[in-house]
């Protein structure tokens, strides 16, 4: 039963901690705590101690055991911690993303064992989702939604009146598409048509008519991320494009960025990641995989599906991705130029490693004396409106400013 009117269901209750005790296998010999690699000696037995806790006693653990088992969650994840800050990403065993997701499913089990308020233990598992990896059948996924469940809901707050008027980082009007330069659009065309006059030949096209019986077409608004996910701990990015000085990331819930990034401050964030629509079903559920994937070469799993999320002004400059893409665009509009990787030499990508994919020139003022052969480059351009979608063929560049408070979805696929 979800909270209303603002208040928190007690954390204490009985029924919460069946509720979550239910998520657990029933034995303690079937919690396995199985790892996928190696880890440090010191670790099982941490592991093993704390699942011990939960299953040593009839009903909700009492205070002392609960305040033990928060230790051994800290410990697990505060070394844990280290392990996943010692290098690239990708080189990050398995098993020790593993341990910190234990360590913040037995920080959550705490909270709620001793009857603390459970935004703590909704951040947990939020961090756990972030950037740990799935034990025990995703357990923190299932977890949290029945946490969040508890929790009031939402509200964003509206600027004060006699406020000064947000001033954006990035607030040049919307620009006029020339009718020689505007992207064809098509009503959803067939899967045939669009394969052969536009996949194969890799041309960029708006689709109109294909997404109108999404559920989030209807239902997705500011004030409905705020109700369905305000609690909810995600990493934004600081600053309108993410190749300025100034560019940063942070995590902070759902009604902080828009609190402050959407309605009341004065600087840009953006709520830009992968990981938003398994991290809350919910949202996942008011979208549907385009039916023009079907004709990658890959499986629907292989699709990453990217949120984007922000205010008026914020950009991302001209880039390119490694796969075919649709963006979708739910609410607000944004201002998008493409260029064929035939101009890839004309538009000045960066040297160093991380950023080759990206620009070095801003499109829509250019420094022709520093980048001269930009002026050849030739483009086509779209403003994108609700409902629309754009693909873009992998390694398009394409350039991207908002041009209201907007919401994209990508789909990026081979």
């Amino acid at each position: 039963m979800a909270a209303v009117d603002g208040a928190e269901d007690s954390a204490a209750s009985p029924a919460l901690w069946a509720e979550v005790r239910a998520l657990l296998p029933n034995t303690e010999e079937a919690l396995t705590l199985a790892l996928s690699g190696e880890v440090e000696d010191c670790i099982p037995p941490l592991l093993r101690r704390a699942r011990g806790l939960l299953y040593g006693a009839e009903g909700r653990p009492c205070e002392a055991t609960a305040a033990t088992l928060r230790r051994l969650g800290d410990v697990l994840r505060d070394y844990s911690w280290e392990k996943l800050n010692a290098g690239p990403w990708r080189e990050i065993s398995k098993a020790w993303r593993q341990v910190y997701t234990y360590g913040c499913l037995f920080g959550a089990l705490a909270e709620v064992a001793a009857g603390s308020p459970l935004a703590p233990a909704v951040r947990l598992c939020d961090m756990g989702l972030l950037m740990g990896a799935s034990v025990l059948d995703n357990v923190l996924a299932r977890l949290v939604r029945v946490l969040q469940m508890r929790l009031p809901r939402a509200k964003r707050r509206l600027s004060p009146e006699g406020s000064a008027k947000r001033v954006r980082i990035d607030c040049r009007p919307a620009p006029v598409v020339p009718p020689e330069d505007a992207l064809p659009h098509l009503y959803c065309p067939s899967l045939e048509h669009f394969r052969d006059n536009y996949l194969i030949p890799q041309k960029p096209v708006v689709l109109e008519g294909t997404i109108d019986h999404w559920p989030c077409m209807k239902k997705w608004s500011v004030d409905y991320f705020c109700q369905v996910a305000g609690c909810r701990t995600v990493p934004v990015e600081l600053g309108s494009r993410y190749t300025d000085e100034e560019w940063s990331q942070k995590l902070m819930t759902v009604s902080d960025f828009i609190n402050q990034y959407i309605v009341n401050e004065n600087s840009v964030g953006y709520l830009a990641q992968h990981q938003l629509f398994d991290q809350i079903p919910e949202l996942k559920e008011d979208i549907r995989i385009p039916d023009y994937c079907c004709l990658g070469e890959g499986e629907e799993d292989d699709i990453t599906i990217n949120a984007w999320f922000g205010p008026e002004g914020t950009v991302s400059p001209l880039h390119q991705d490694p796969q075919q893409n649709f963006l979708v665009q739910v609410f607000g509009r944004k201002y998008i130029q493409l260029y064929s990787p035939q101009d890839s030499e004309n538009l000045y990508p960066h040297e160093s490693h991380i950023l080759h994919n990206t620009s070095q020139v801003d499109v829509e003022d250019p420094d022709l004396v520093k980048f001269p052969n930009f002026r050849k480059a030739a483009f086509q351009s779209c403003i994108l409106m609700p409902g629309q979608v754009l693909f873009i063929p992998v390694k398009y560049w394409h350039y991207v400013r908002s041009l209201d408070i907007s919401f994209s979805v990508s789909f990026w696929w081979s």
